[in-house]
């Protein structure tokens, strides 16, 4: 057994759905949150610079003593992750390996849609993730960049007049496609998942990878004897922007309301 909290760090407040799905499948888990508000998003930064936040991130992460990383971020988990990942003892994961696997599982037809920021769409990593697990796989990707801000700014609800405009024209190309699977290759898109879905058609799979990630990292610490034997574990909030709305926000990723305090750091120094 090892108390020890698990980490996640997200550009935004997008891994929250991540921290929602470990909550779910290990309840007794200690989970500190990093949110980078102030530099949200990440999708249009170059290579270099992503790396380099998400080097601050578990930096700053590390000094609670984590026993694990999550960087619930697929922009991150597509730019460099998989190369910085072995300079720390501890595991870090990342979501496009998951959500590349649940995708081959799921697909019927071998075409693959895929939709994230426009870093992880640049990124050849889910590409060459499916195409290891699948080479007859057909992959058919689509930015998003507007997908982001809009659920940032709560406008998530069915038939929000800005989300439909544009979902639907973020989404033609891919049904047009004939896409049977469509991962969600950003945190945030599980919050407009309704409006996704419903726009791609009943025949279309939606994979989640906070839902992916989470299963992975559960089945990591059972087989090291690393799961926390307790009821319930406490949850640590911290982000580099205003916290003050933080609370209020969250609670929209989350599906349950915020407890505990919500810190401001700077992670520039680090």
């Amino acid at each position: 057994m090892d108390l020890r909290p698990i980490g996640v760090f997200d550009s935004g407040l997008g891994g929250l759905t991540c921290v929602k799905r470990l909550r779910e499948l290990m309840p007794g888990e200690d989970i500190i949150y990093l949110g980078d508000t102030g530099r949200v998003p990440y999708g249009g930064r170059s290579r270099e610079t992503i790396i380099k936040y998400a080097r601050q991130d578990i930096a700053f992460l590390r000094r609670h003593d984590i026993k694990a990383v999550v960087a619930a971020c697929g922009t991150v988990s597509t730019n460099g992750l998989e190369e910085i990942a072995g300079d720390y003892a501890i595991p870090v994961l990342g979501v496009a390996a998951a959500a590349a696997r649940a995708a081959v599982n799921a697909t019927r037809s071998g075409r693959i849609g895929l939709i994230g920021t426009k870093a992880s769409i640049r990124s050849t990593a889910y590409d060459e993730k499916i195409l290891r697990l699948m080479p007859e796989a057909r992959i058919v990707k689509k930015a998003c960049p507007l997908f982001v801000p809009i659920v940032e700014d709560g406008r998530i609800g069915d038939g929000e007049p800005v989300l439909e405009l544009v979902a639907h024209q973020y989404l033609e190309d891919l049904r047009r496609a004939g896409v049977d699977t469509l991962i969600l290759g950003c945190t945030h898109y599980p919050l407009i998942a309704g409006t996704i879905g419903r726009l791609m058609g009943p025949g279309v799979t939606l994979i989640d990878p906070g839902a992916e990630i989470a299963a992975l990292l559960r089945r990591r610490l059972e087989e090291e004897d690393a799961l926390a034997d307790r009821d319930r574990g406490a949850y640590s909030y911290f982000v580099t922007d205003s916290a003050e709305d933080f609370a209020q926000t969250a609670s929209l990723f989350l599906g349950f309301r915020v407890e505990g305090a919500v810190s401001r750091v700077s992670l520039e120094d680090r």
